[in-house]
Parts: structure tokens; sequence; C-alpha cells
């Protein structure tokens, strides 16, 4: 990226909120998204999420860089993750009860966001790129704390620390909601097909799992 423009990386998961972050500040004027990155660390999803990740990426025409984590698949097995394959039913929520306390420590990965945001951090500084751009929220803030803005604004200190070029961590959508959050895809043209929210990896998302209900479009 050149000139007046500001780059950055997206951490694109396939899901709602991350694409819907990355096409936010890609298409705001004087900036662009320089890659994005996906990560597999052996989750449930993470055939169905790399291929919606890939869709984005294409449709946003950026390129997209893929890790493969197994180690943080392991952390996540032993801290008892339902995220990770094999490790018992996930939590199942309603509109009315979409999440609270138990259900996030069920699905919690240890320290996720901190490696993720890492990961993209050294690959915005490689590339000479001013962020990383996440998709946090208001609503998933509420019981997971790594999506709040105090986890953005202690990313962006630390990574003022360790990076060169003191890459920031940048949400669009930090302070919306999920209904916010859909408002904005179908804004930009996007539907619900476009994305993989389900925590499973099935041939259609369950229907049933806290990010299923959270991101559903017609909430």
């Amino acid at each position: 990226m050149t000139g007046l423009l500001r780059s950055g990386v997206a951490l694109l998961s396939g899901g709602l909120d991350s694409g819907v972050a990355a096409a936010c500040f890609h298409r705001e004027p004087g900036q662009r998204l320089a890659a994005a990155l996906f990560c597999d660390y052996g989750q449930r999803a993470a055939r169905r999420e790399a291929e919606a990740a890939a869709r984005l990426a294409q449709r946003l025409d950026v390129p997209l860089h893929r890790a493969a984590l197994p180690w943080l698949g392991d952390c996540a097995r032993r801290a008892g993750s339902r995220l990770a394959p094999d490790t018992g039913a996930l939590p199942t929520s309603t509109v009315a009860h979409p999440g609270d306390a138990a259900s996030a420590a069920a699905v919690w990965v240890p320290a996720r966001n901190c490696v993720l945001v890492s990961m993209a951090a050294a690959l915005a500084e490689s590339l000479g790129a001013a962020c990383v751009v996440a998709g946090f929220n208001r609503e998933e803030a509420a019981t997971f704390p790594d999506n709040s803005p105090a986890f953005l604004t202690a990313a962006t200190a630390m990574l003022a620390l360790g990076t060169r070029n003191a890459v920031r961590v940048e949400s669009p959508t930090l302070a919306w909601d999920k209904p916010r959050i859909v408002e904005e895809a179908l804004r930009q043209g996007f539907g619900a097909g476009d994305f993989w929210s389900c925590y499973e990896g099935g041939e259609q998302p369950c229907g049933t799992c806290e990010s299923c209900v959270r991101s559903r479009f017609g909430r």
C-alpha cells in the first residue's frame, strides 16, 4: 500500500463479525486491507470457516494467509473447550437466552485472541501495515472479555512495545451488538450465506449454538 492509504491486516474467521469488520475497514475512504489472516487450530468448524474466509477475502480482493496452530487446539482440548472436536455437546442457546458466563466458559480457548492478534500483528509489521482489524463487539464482550474495549486498548499498548511500527488493534464493530452488525452486513450487500458463524462444522449451521443464535439474520 502506498500514498495516503492506511493499511491493515484483518483477522478473518469466516464469521459475521470478522467479515463485517474487515469490509467496513477496507471500504472506508483512505484505508485498505493489505492482507487477511485465517487461523486453523483444529476447531470443529475449521473447514467451513476456512471456506467462508476464502470467499470473503476473494470478494474484498485481499490476499488470505493461513496459519495452522495445532498446539493451540491441544491447549483447547486440555482446558476442556467444547470447540475442540469430540469433547462433548456444545451448549445450546435461544434468542431469549443466547449465552451466559457458563456457556462462554464451555467454549473458551486459552488466550486465543491474545495469540491471534499477535500473529496478525506480526504479519502487519512485515507488510508495513498500521493495524490489526478484528470483529470485536459489545454483545459478546459481556461474556467474552477478549472482545471488549479494555482488551483492544491493552493489546494495542502491548503491540506499541512489541512491534517496530507500533501496530494498533482496531475494530469497526466494537460498539455494536449483533443486530447492528447484521444491519451493516445487509447494507454492504452480504447475506447469511456469505459467513460461517456456527461452532459446528456440518453441511448446515446447527442453529442452536450460541454463535448461531447471536449471529442469525432476521433475529
